[in-house]
């Protein structure tokens, strides 16, 4: 399967990482916004081609489908365009940052019948799948998760400490996250509320957030986001469940008492991001719906929409 990346930034690399551990796989093109460090990647992962074009990469003969890390501000037009050009599309986490993008993508899905995938890694990261079995067979129910999303980020910096070109986002980023997860274990939502504090001067974002959710099954969610923490970062999730407490760092488990979770048999990849890659590859392969459809995830963004309405109406 031949596959183009765009957006060869921290988080590309990531990708170009996992993908080199599935057999029959090979990156044919990778796009970037500068020339230089984008043929700079192609030449460390052994690509042919580099552009700064995404239409060129569009091109390459044989190719399949594109997985997109570009800006966010970038990945419905994109998810459209590649979709539109005839191949299967994986967008990074978020889909979009406007509901009306959201509900375009999913249009051209299911008009085109290809496969249209978006990053939602945290259903993939073996500590969450452990737990999303647990609550499969009925073992336990989640009664509240506490999340805590947090970042040093005062200015406008990638994963690698490098300047960004495009500004990142509480809400239709980082939030969508664990919206979509809430959702995934515990239910769909049905009712959010969110406050947040002083907007950045330079970035216009707001660098504190607080959001409440809860789900059919009674279920709640608190999280806490923040671009001013100056201490342990990314995110931590607790599960407080009817039967048990679970502490989740990413693809690490521990209960609530920070007793390790041996996760080694969950999954044949103890790396988040390669077994979405996986998931990608093989949905296009089996001709199924992927986790993490389009469809599948459009509900968390209709409750970011929801929360943004909320937000802007408070002023």
């Amino acid at each position: 399967m031949k596959i183009a990346l765009a957006g060869a930034g921290a988080f590309g690399e990531k990708h170009l990482d996992g993908l080199q551990k599935i057999d029959g796989v090979e990156v044919i093109s990778v796009v970037g916004r500068r020339i230089e460090p984008t043929q700079a990647v192609a030449d460390k992962y052994g690509i042919a081609h580099a552009t700064t074009d995404l239409a060129e990469a569009l091109e390459q003969p044989g190719l399949d489908a594109v997985i997109l890390c570009t800006p966010t501000q970038m990945h419905a037009a994109q998810a459209i365009q590649c979709m539109d050009a005839g191949k299967h599309v994986q967008v990074e986490i978020p889909l979009c940052d406007s509901l009306a993008d959201g509900e375009a993508v999913l249009a051209k899905a299911q008009e085109t019948g290809l496969t249209a995938m978006v990053g939602h890694t945290r259903r993939f990261n073996p500590s969450h799948q452990f737990l999303h079995r647990k609550i499969a067979a009925g073992e336990l129910n989640v009664q509240q998760m506490d999340v805590q999303t947090y970042f040093f980020r005062r200015q406008n910096m990638n994963a690698k400490g490098e300047a960004r070109s495009w500004t990142d986002h509480l809400l239709w980023h980082h939030a969508a996250h664990t919206v979509d997860l809430f959702a995934y274990q515990a239910g769909p939502i049905v009712a959010a509320n969110a406050i947040e504090g002083p907007h950045h001067p330079e970035l216009g974002i707001a660098m504190d957030m607080s959001i409440q959710l809860k789900a059919e099954s009674g279920a709640i969610c608190t999280l806490s986001l923040s671009f001013n923490n100056d201490g342990p970062l990314g995110t931590f999730f607790r599960y407080i469940c009817d039967n048990g407490t679970w502490i989740a760092r990413y693809d690490d488990l521990v209960t609530g008492r920070e007793e390790p979770v041996d996760l080694s048999g969950v999954a044949v990849s103890n790396n988040g991001i390669e077994l979405q890659d996986r998931e990608f590859i093989a949905a296009i392969r089996e001709g199924r719906e992927p986790n993490a459809s389009v469809a599948q995830v459009l509900p968390c963004y209709r409750v970011l929409h929801q929360l943004e309405q909320q937000l802007n109406a408070a002023g």
